[in-house]
Formats: structure tokens, sequence, C-alpha cells
């Protein structure tokens, strides 16, 4: 994403600082990208992280350099991280990887549960493109700038067409994504996200998954570094970043690796609206991932209801409506002033809704909630779209989690099987993990659609599911109780970094999100 412009200001925060603690800081144009040659053809291609293992090796045998080489990254760089990490380049001690993923196809802006990702995909292959499309810098590279551009211009691709070509999960998508192998993963790993970035499913998989030395910590931000994202509070996260590299690179005792294994902000009910300054709650930990011994909280989808015991058997017809999902906010939110998922009160009256009575008492959950359906379609090709709420006293809905699943793709990604309208069919959403408590008063409500616009692009007809009630429908909760130490952690620091670049400001930036209803055509903008 640029070094000399769109990123210099962000880490000029941060580099500078990191380099003042004992350390050279290199950050690198991919190939094609920015002040270097050639063309950048895709993400995470062979040809990437091939450059990427060169410019460690050569880092490593400069002489003000120990050989102890890091990587840290957010988004594209945390990919990269991993990435590389699995290539078991000798010089690669330790990786803090942030906002990324272990798996292309299931967690990254193509795809949402074998559905296109309306949302992100189109948008960002098109800013991709844009991106791609600016001129290197003269100051760097000299009187060639021209001549790499016109280059650069002529020989991009648009990223979607090969995004679109393959929509099951393939070889495509399994490379770069390291769950494929999580053994060749050696070095130590810190993963990092938050609940409000479409990225943090990863961390859970990674720290179950990966057979070494691996960290997590999830907050309640949004995409972006943990010392200045929003929603807050924000964390001293440049000190953490200075404890897992003496450790690792210098072999210093900071402490860090007797620390629990995953420190998570447990999040309490807010007011669904497009932004948080901050998101209230506690930090809780957990040695091990997944936590050991502790059953998950079933409760069964009845008439209308949730409950813990199953009732009777009903078949609840729901015909989609386009207008659902407007309320959704961003897959991927960077914090800014329309981002969030607003009241969600206006797509759960256009979805088939489950609520439970009111709470006698917390419930906390930490994980992956599943939902278990009996389901049929009236078409071959259809998907579900399953929302976990949180339902103040007064009526709000706050958005706890999301689900999607192509209901061609049942039993996996790779081979989708058509439906045959009106089977029954028994399928599991896993829905995107969370962190959250449900407090006395509130009720907890899932809600069933077979459209998710502008999130998941539309089925091919309209569709009809019907669900069916009772001991095969229920909502299945991954709770968990507080623990003693939850109460003795010890607390972050408060943020620091280096002096912010001067920066001159040519015109205010302005976040907004915009719906309209024609209620004389029915039409929504």
């Amino acid at each position: 994403y640029r070094k000399s412009d769109w990123t210099w200001a962000r880490d000029a925060l941060q580099h500078p600082y990191i380099a003042a603690h004992g350390y050279a800081a290199v950050r690198l144009d991919l190939r094609g990208s920015g002040d270097s040659e050639g063309i950048l053809e895709d993400e995470y291609l062979a040809q990437e992280q091939d450059d990427i293992v060169d410019a460690i090796e050569w880092l490593a045998a400069q002489p003000w350099c120990t050989g102890a080489v890091g990587m840290i990254g957010i988004s594209w760089g945390g990919f990269n991280g991993l990435q590389v990490a699995a290539r078991r380049t000798p010089a690669l001690r330790a990786v803090i990887s942030l906002c990324s993923t272990d798996d292309r196809y299931a967690d990254d802006v193509h795809y949402m549960g074998g559905s296109v990702l309306a949302v992100d995909m189109l948008p960002w292959a098109s800013q991709m493109l844009v991106w791609n499309g600016a001129p290197p810098d003269p100051r760097h590279v000299g009187d060639r700038w021209r001549e790499l551009w016109l280059d650069r211009l002529e020989r991009t691709p648009p990223y979607v067409e090969a995004w679109l070509s393959h929509q099951r999960r393939d070889a495509f998508w399994k490379h770069g994504s390291v769950r494929e192998d999580y053994a060749a993963i050696e070095c130590p790993v810190y993963a990092i996200g938050g609940w409000a970035d479409g990225y943090t499913n990863a961390i859970f998989r990674l720290l179950e998954g990966l057979p070494g030395v691996r960290k997590g910590l999830v907050g309640p931000w949004a995409h972006g570094f943990p010392n200045d994202a929003e929603p807050g509070p924000a964390i001293g996260f440049l000190q953490e970043c200075l404890r897992w590299w003496d450790c690792w690179l210098k072999e210093i005792a900071t402490g860090i690796a007797e620390e629990p294994m995953l420190r998570a902000w447990i999040q309490e009910p807010v007011e669904g609206r497009a932004h948080h300054d901050e998101r209230p709650g506690r930090w809780v930990v957990e040695d091990s991932w997944p936590r050991p011994g502790v059953p998950p909280l079933t409760l069964y989808l009845g008439d209308g209801s949730l409950a813990a015991e199953p009732g009777g058997s009903h078949r609840i017809e729901h015909r989609g409506s386009h207008h659902c999902g407007l309320d959704s906010g961003l897959w991927c939110p960077y914090g800014d002033a329309a981002d969030m998922p607003t009241d969600q009160r206006v797509d759960d009256g256009l979805s088939s809704t489950f609520t439970s009575a009111p709470l006698d008492e917390r419930i906390e959950i930490l994980g992956f909630p599943e939902v278990r359906l009996a389901l049929s379609a009236d078409r071959p090709s259809a998907f579900v779209a399953v929302r976990l709420c949180d339902v103040a006293p007064t009526g709000e809905s706050t958005l706890v989690s999301t689900g999607i699943l192509n209901l061609t793709h049942r039993d996996g990604h790779e081979q989708p099987a058509a439906l045959v309208p009106g089977e029954e069919y028994e399928v599991v959403v896993r829905l995107n993990a969370a962190g959250h408590a449900f407090v006395p008063g509130h009720r907890i409500r899932v809600s069933v659609s077979s459209t998710y616009w502008p999130w998941i692009w539309p089925s091919p007809e309209p569709v009809v599911l019907t669900v069916r009630t009772g001991e095969m429908s229920a909502l299945v909760l991954p709770v968990r109780e507080p623990q003693p130490r939850d109460e003795v952690l010890r607390p972050f620091d408060e943020p620091e970094g280096s002096t912010p670049l001067e920066v001159e400001r040519l015109t205010e930036g302005h976040a907004s999100r915009t719906i309209t209803r024609d209620v004389a055509t029915g039409e929504t903008i």
C-alpha cells in the first residue's frame, strides 16, 4: 500500500519508536507496488513470498544485524508474516500478525460461507486497481518513473476477474492459506485483532492449530493498530511489541512467554450505532485454546422462541427481502463514523426471529457461536444468513455476530451440490467469533433470512426458506465462566509512539453511508 505516501504517516508513529529501542525497522514495497519494479499481478503469489524471503536473508546477512529478523504487518502485511513463516527461512525468528487470516477463501474480502462478499470483493478490487496504477516516486526511482508507470497501467490486471473465476475453495485459495499445513510454521506467532474487524476468526483457529509458540490478543478494535484503533480502549501496543521482540529476537526474559495464550475483551451490551468511541467491557484470559472442559449452552428454536428445552415442531416459512442487511455495517470496518452495524430491528423484522425470555443471570460467551438448522428451500440455489443479537428491555437489537452459508456448499466449499427443492437438510452455520456478555433483563435473539444485501450477492431467484423448529434447530453458545485470574491481569500500558509527521491536510475527510427509500416505488438506494 505504498510506503512513501499512503502508509507513511501511519508508520512514522511506529517504526522510529521501535528503532529507538535497538532495532532496525525496514519497510518494503512489494514487487509492482509503490517504488518497486515489476507488476503486482494478484495477492499473495509465490513470487511475492520469494521476494520477502530474499529480503529477510539479505537483512540477516548485514554486518549491523545479529541474524535474527522479525516480521510485523497488518492485513496484507499480516498475511505475509504467516505465509513467510510457513517457508521456514531460518532468519525469521518471530512474527506479529494483525488483522489477517489463515484461510483466504473463508475469511477474506472475497467470499463468506461460500457466497460472494459483495460489500467488499468488487470495491476492494477497484481500490487495488487504482493503487496499482499510481506512479512510483521520481525521488526514489529517478527518470524511469514514467516508463515504470506506463508499464503498470498497461499490464496490471483487475483482480476481480481471477477471484470470480474461482468460486470454490480450490488450489487458487489454498495457496497462501496457512491452515493447509499449520505444522509448517515453527517460529513464535502473535496473532492480534479486534471484534469489530473482519479477520478475527483466524486468531482462534491459529491458537488451536499452530503446534509451536503462539499467542492471541483480541480487543474491541476495528481494522487498525491497537494503539490508535476505534472503538477503544486503546492499549500500549508498541510496548507489547517490544516485549515480544525482546523475548524472541534478543532472548531477554520479558515474561511474555509465560503469560496466558489468549487475552480477549468481553464486550458489554451497547446501543447499536454506526460508531463507538469505546466499547465497555473487561479483559479476560485463557491459558489454552480451545478452552477445555466447558460445555456449551444450547437453546432451541421454537415458534418464535429460543428456550433451554426443545418445543414442538413448527414449520416457519420465510421469503427474503433485499432490504434485509442494509443496517449490517461494513464487513471490515476501519472505525470510521459510518462503519458499524446499527439497530437491527428493521433487519429482524425482515427475518424469521427466535427470541429468548428475559435473562435471569449474566451469560458470557467467547468463541464461535453455531446455529443448527433443519431447513428446506424452494430453489436449487440458496443461502442462509444467521444473526445473533442482544435485545435490550427497551427493544433495541444490537448485532453480536453473523454467519452465512451458501446451502449448495453445505457439505464443504470444494464440491458444491444443488439443493433438491422441498427436501429437508440439516446444516450447521458457524457464526463469526464473538466475546460478549448478555446481561440480566436482556434477551438473546437468532434471526434467519435468505437475503443479506449488500454483504452477500443475491441468489439467482427469490427463495423461500422453511425452518423446522424443535430438537434439530438450535443455537449453541460458547459460554465461559469468569475466572479469578481475570481480575489480576497485568494491565496494558498507555499508548506510546514516535513524534507524528507534520502533515498538511488539504481537505477534511467525511465518512458517510446513506440509505434512501422511495415510498411511492418501493425502491431503496
